[in-house]
C-alpha cells in the first residue's frame, strides 16, 4: 500500500551524465541484478512513482531507461561537461517536459542502495513542514580537525576527547532531494526552508564515484538489508 501525499505533482528526475574520468561508464556498471542507474529508477518504481525521467548524454542509459519504459530527455553536450553545476541540466529536464509539476525529486544513480522506506518518509516530511526543499544528512562519528604550519588543529572534539561524546556534526550524503518546481527556475536546488531529514543506515555511506566506492556498494549490497 502506498501512501497518498497531499502534493500529487511528483517528478522523480535521474540525471545519469557519461563521461565518468574516474570511473567510466559506471551508470551502466552492472551493480546486482541491474546497472547502477537501474537501482533509482527500480526504487522510485517500487515507492509507487510512476513520473519518471531519465536525462542524459550516454545513449547506453538513454536506451536502458526506454526498455524499462521510463521517458528519456537527450542531455545536451553542452551541459554534460566536468565542471557543469547540477542544477543546469536539470533545468533543461524540466523545460522540456509538456506536464508541470509541483516538486522535483532527485535521485541520483551514484547513489543505489537506499533504506525501502526512507523516499515515503521523506515526501511525508516535505509537505508536513511546508519546506521548499529537503535534503538527506548523516551524522559524521570522525575527529575532524584542520592542519596550519603544520600542525593538526582539532575541529569538533578536544584532544582525548571519546567519540561517543564528540559534537554532533552532519555530512551531506545524497541518497535523496526533494525541492519545489519555482525552486529549481531560480537556479537553486536548496531553499531558505531547507529540511535535514537524518538518515541513520549503512547504505547512507555509499557514493560511487572510484572503483574502491564500487566495490563496497556490491559489499554494501550483499551484506545489509533494510
Amino acid at each position: 500500500m502506498f501512501i497518498r501525499f497531499q502534493m500529487k505533482n511528483y517528478l522523480v528526475l535521474i540525471p545519469a551524465r557519461a563521461g565518468s574520468q574516474r570511473l567510466p561508464g559506471k551508470n551502466m556498471r552492472q551493480l546486482g541484478d541491474k546497472p547502477l542507474v537501474g537501482h533509482s529508477l527500480a526504487y522510485a518504481q517500487d515507492n509507487g512513482f510512476s513520473n519518471m525521467v531519465v536525462t542524459s548524454n550516454d545513449a547506453r542509459v538513454l536506451e536502458y531507461a526506454k526498455e524499462v519504459g521510463v521517458e528519456v530527455i537527450k542531455r545536451p553536450d553542452a551541459l554534460a561537461g566536468n565542471e557543469e553545476p547540477v542544477v543546469t541540466p536539470l533545468q533543461h529536464a524540466v523545460d522540456q517536459l509538456q506536464k508541470k509539476y509541483d516538486a522535483v525529486i532527485l535521485l541520483q544513480p551514484t547513489n543505489p542502495l537506499r533504506p525501502e522506506g526512507l523516499l515515503n518518509e521523506a515526501v511525508s516530511v516535505f509537505e508536513q513542514e511546508g519546506c521548499d526543499s529537503l535534503m538527506t544528512v548523516s551524522r559524521s562519528e570522525h575527529k575532524l580537525g584542520t592542519i596550519s604550519n603544520h600542525q593538526f588543529i582539532p575541529y569538533n572534539y578536544q584532544m582525548g576527547q571519546r567519540s561517543q561524546d564528540l559534537e554532533p556534526l552532519f555530512y551531506e550524503n545524497g541518497l535523496l532531494y526533494i525541492f519545489k518546481t519555482e525552486l529549481l527556475k531560480q537556479g537553486k536546488l536548496l531553499g531558505a526552508k531547507n529540511y535535514p531529514l537524518i538518515v541513520d543506515h549503512p547504505f547512507a555511506e555509499i557514493d560511487i564515484d572510484t572503483e574502491a566506492d564500487f566495490k563496497k556498494a556490491e559489499l554494501y549490497l550483499k551484506h545489509y538489508t533494510n
